[in-house]
């Protein structure tokens, strides 16, 4: 493990952050020296951010905790074009108003992982539509374009992949490396922002800014990339059965998740602990080297204090009453996701749907088939068969961690 100088470099090799670093000495120098304001970028392509940013957010306090100023950017211009970093195919172009939509319930969230002010430290947010929106093409064109080697872009991963495999990449998505490497340029001269940050796939993006920023204006600025986070079988952080794993409540109960993070992997407790979590990395030394079923108590600390970073203190301690009456009791607790049915029954297809217990009617088919279904603890294999609910709540239960509850 690399040694450092400055607190920011330290806690982020400590916790598992750092995959790559431009120049690693010069950073470490300088955060030594001064206050350094840093930015990550975040497309608004939904409604809410979902668990596949927390490093990236994670990283942000961080860089707070250590004394330094992050710079949270939204990206209503770039949203507009789309990053294909390591994309199969062009994302889906949003309107104006499905962007601001978007921002505006995704900034709600930052708020509890950042504190937002006016001092040295305090967190900003910007967007980077206040100067990509007011660029012209053939001055922008003229002023820059000359500093873009189309030979070097075309040798970043996340443009040579998709090349690679024969799949169209419009002029369109191209272009949004450049626009990227500009906002870093913007924010350098704006907030006087030093870094960026991001996952792996931005390396070629990050690298670009730098460059950019040094030949324009001869300013030294610096990026810090962080590994893939996969799970320890192998799968991509955040993907689930039931989709993605979203950071706002609106789209996500919070018994959901906080019952994401109760179901990692065993392998995975204390990687994710150093993560996602302000847990002491003695305190992580000590859970993640439990064994049998004490693991599981693990499970529940990285649950409670995740959930707690981006739901707050109350949601969390109600999420695990909740799993503490449904799985220690087998009664049914009150966060559990629940569907009001008013006619007083429901078709067991239906009521898995509409509890987000399956995605389709046809995956509540084949789950029902499957004998992966029971109410009230009883198995149900009959797809006709109707729930009568009456003045007790039903619990539906899919596998031994996926419960929801049917009310009048």
């Amino acid at each position: 493990m690399a040694s450092y100088k400055s607190d920011l470099l330290n806690l982020l090799e400590e916790r598992g952050y750092i995959h790559q670093i431009t120049d690693a000495s010069a950073l470490d120098a300088l955060a030594v020296q001064q206050v350094v304001p840093g930015y990550i970028g975040f497309d608004p392509t939904a409604p809410s951010l979902h668990v596949g940013s927390m490093v990236q957010i994670m990283l942000l306090r961080r860089l707070q905790q250590t004394g330094h100023k992050p710079i949270v950017l939204m990206g209503g211009g770039t949203g507009k074009v789309g990053d294909p970093s390591f994309k199969d195919e062009a994302r889906k172009l949003m309107t104006v108003e499905t962007i601001n939509e978007n921002i505006a319930t995704i900034k709600t969230v930052f708020e509890n992982f950042l504190t937002f002010g006016d001092g040295p430290t305090d967190a900003i947010m910007l967007d980077n539509a206040e100067w990509l929106d007011a660029l012209e093409y053939l001055p922008f064109l003229r002023d820059y374009g000359q500093h873009f080697s189309v030979n070097r872009m075309l040798s970043f991963d996340s443009v040579k992949l998709r090349l690679e495999r024969e799949q169209s990449l419009s002029f369109l998505e191209f272009n949004y490396m450049i626009l990227q490497a500009y906002d870093f340029l913007e924010l350098s001269r704006r907030a006087g922002c030093r870094l960026q940050m991001g996952g792996s796939d931005q390396w070629g993006n990050i690298v670009n800014g730098i460059e950019l920023s040094r030949r324009v204006d001869g300013t030294e600025v610096f990026g810090v990339t962080t590994p893939l986070i996969t799970t320890a079988d192998g799968g991509k952080m955040g993907k689930t059965m039931a989709g993605a794993v979203w950071l706002n409540e609106a789209m996500l109960s919070h018994f959901d998740y906080w019952q994401f993070w109760r179901n990692t992997d065993d392998r995975d407790v204390g990687r994710f602990l150093r993560l996602f979590t302000d847990v002491p990395l003695d305190e992580i030394a000590r859970l993640e080297a439990l064994q049998g079923a004490e693991i599981n108590e693990a499970k529940k600390i990285l649950a409670n204090e995740a959930t707690a970073l981006c739901r707050g203190r109350a949601a969390a301690e109600a999420a695990a009453e909740t799993a503490r009456v449904t799985f220690e009791e087998g009664a049914a607790g009150a966060d559990l996701p629940t569907v009001h049915v008013e006619s007083g029954s429901i078709g067991l297809v239906a009521a898995l749907v509409q509890t987000g217990l399956a995605a389709s009617n046809g995956e509540a088919r084949r789950k029902i088939a499957e004998g992966a279904l029971r109410i009230d603890d009883q198995q149900v294999r009959d797809e006709k068969h109707e729930v009568a609910v009456g003045d007790a709540p039903i619990k539906l239960s899919l596998g031994k961690k996926r419960h929801a509850l049917l009310t009048r």
